[in-house]
């Protein structure tokens, strides 16, 4: 099935201070590592996620995003964006993300991903780039890149060929998802098909949202 490749595997770098919030930090600032990065059920060796409320857990324990749409931006702001920039695990090329169904298998290195849900942009990314409307930028182009779950722990490398080894073909996917749960709150009950494979924290209210939008239809 549909192939590409790890272009390169991230992992926190520096904690960068956010001053006046809780948590006062943020692991967004990752950096490429070299060699094989082992993947647990909640993530990279060497990787922290600060802010267990919104980041990490079992759906969210690997961030993919795609060197096409890093592409795009680094056009557009006219600088340097290398892996890692997006506060990503693992920068792919080759693979349409904005296109990647919910609860689609990933096949990378010795491990299993699932493709869970999109990612929501947040004020420490605008703040991390200096761009004070890079949230309302991000959320209007809607390539979000992909969080994943750790299906079977292994190990992963850049180079590393990722083969889609089963989708579901329900249509629901990240691009969707991300318009359902923002901009576009008509589509939540579009999103039914798909919602199992949602993070499981996320789930019930998901959920409810779904019941009530089918409610008023």
């Amino acid at each position: 099935m549909t192939a590409g490749r790890i272009e390169a595997v991230c992992v926190v770098g520096d904690l960068l201070p956010v001053p006046g919030r809780r948590p006062d930090r943020s692991g967004i600032d990752k950096r490429p590592v070299t060699g094989r990065v082992a993947v647990r059920e909640l993530g990279l060796d060497g990787d922290v996620q600060v802010n267990r409320k919104h980041h990490g857990g079992e759906g969210q324990a690997v961030y993919a995003f795609a060197q096409e749409d890093a592409d795009v931006w680094a056009a557009e702001l006219d600088r340097d964006l290398p892996a890692g920039r997006f506060g990503e695990n693992l920068r792919t090329a080759g693979l349409d993300l904005t296109g990647a169904e919910i609860g689609e298998h990933w096949r990378v290195g010795t491990t299993l991903l699932e493709v869970t849900a999109p990612r929501t942009p947040c004020a420490n990314f605008a703040r991390f780039w200096g761009v004070p409307d890079l949230v309302k930028r991000f959320a209007a182009r809607g390539a979000t890149g992909a969080y994943l779950r750790v299906l079977e722990t292994g190990d992963v490398g850049a180079g590393d060929e990722v083969t889609v080894v089963h989708r579901p073909g329900h249509g629901v996917t990240t691009g969707l998802a991300f318009r359902a749960l923002t901009t576009q709150p008509y589509r939540i009950p579009q999103l039914e098909p798909a919602l199992a494979s949602f993070p499981v924290r996320a789930q019930a209210r998901l959920a409810g949202r779904i019941a009530r939008a089918t409610a008023r239809t």
